[in-house]
């Protein structure tokens, strides 16, 4: 059985539309109530995107994130933590700085609000099953150069954040270990992101955990990771996650399309896997207990 408790992260909403996950959280509102809820299913960390009500585009502004945040912590004790936007997404021609796509984080880390922040290792590319036997060119190249990564990870060392890693592929692990090594920040979290939907990395199999376990132990031996993905349904790996000593990620960012779950649903369906197994869950206190014994050296 697994030798520690199992941390719940919930992703309430990520970058799609309502016509793609039509019950994801989009309002201020919205967002906080789906997180209080999710913390009192049982999640101990929350991955979230901030939108522009008036479009419901994402809006990565410090400010409307505060909101946010404040408005769960007011609520629950939990660690709270946004995304970054993607390079290739400025809206205009060419790549936004790595300064620019992570100025809400640090204006974040500067207020004190942050814990973790998200840091990809990596660049793939992303595009549906469907649209490839459709001919749909709508494909895209998840773009995350060198030195956006190591601004990410020099930030997470200034502010003392752990950066958490989306693994697509498994190059993303052996760029992001060897990269915190040279920027020498906190830890990071691996997150293995398995996929149905899209043609990114696995499929949620067992010779694919078998496959990024191996390698986490050559690259970043005793390093927390997680099951997750987009687009799939990962309670089927919560079984082997919790006797590996993994932890689990759901949510309606990375839940198959179209879900029917809301994201306290999903996260209750994963303590029930998880407890069905034998596995304790943890409270957040336990996952920041963990994080810094990590970084006294006593874990």
């Amino acid at each position: 059985m697994a030798e520690r408790k199992t941390w719940v992260e919930v992703a309430l909403n990520g970058p799609w539309s309502r016509k793609i996950q039509p019950r994801i959280p989009i309002t201020v509102a919205e967002i906080v109530a789906d997180g209080i809820a999710s913390v009192k299913a049982g999640a101990s960390v929350i991955h979230l995107h901030a939108y522009d009500e008036a479009t419901g585009k994402q809006k990565d502004d410090p400010d409307l994130y505060a909101r946010i945040i404040d408005g769960i912590r007011s609520q629950v004790d939990v660690i709270v933590y946004p995304t970054v936007p993607a390079a290739n997404f400025s809206g205009g021609a060419g790549l936004v700085s790595a300064a620019q796509r992570y100025a809400h984080v640090e204006a974040l880390a500067q207020r004190g609000l942050l814990e973790w922040a998200v840091v990809d290792p990596g660049s793939c590319n992303i595009l549906q099953y469907d649209d490839v036997a459709q001919d749909k060119d709508t494909g895209f190249v998840y773009q995350n150069p060198e030195s956006h990564i190591r601004h990410g990870l020099q930030l997470a060392r200034k502010y003392r954040f752990h950066p958490s890693y989306a693994i697509y592929e498994p190059g993303f692990m052996r760029l992001g270990a060897v990269l915190h090594w040279r920027e020498s920040c906190p830890t990071p979290i691996y997150r293995f992101m398995y996929t149905t939907g899209f043609t990114f990395g696995f499929p949620p199999d067992d010779y694919g955990m078998t496959a990024y376990l191996n390698l986490l132990d050559k690259v970043a031996p005793g390093a927390q990771w997680m099951t997750a993905g987009l687009n799939v349904d990962v309670l089927p790996m919560i079984p082997r996650t919790v006797i590996e000593g993994g932890h689990v990620r759901v949510g309606l960012e990375d839940a198959p399309f179209g879900s029917e779950r809301s994201n306290a649903q999903w996260v209750e369906a994963a303590v029930a896997a998880v407890e069905r197994v034998g596995g304790e869950m943890a409270t957040v206190s336990d996952v920041r207990t963990t994080l810094r014994a990590i970084e006294l050296g006593e874990a």
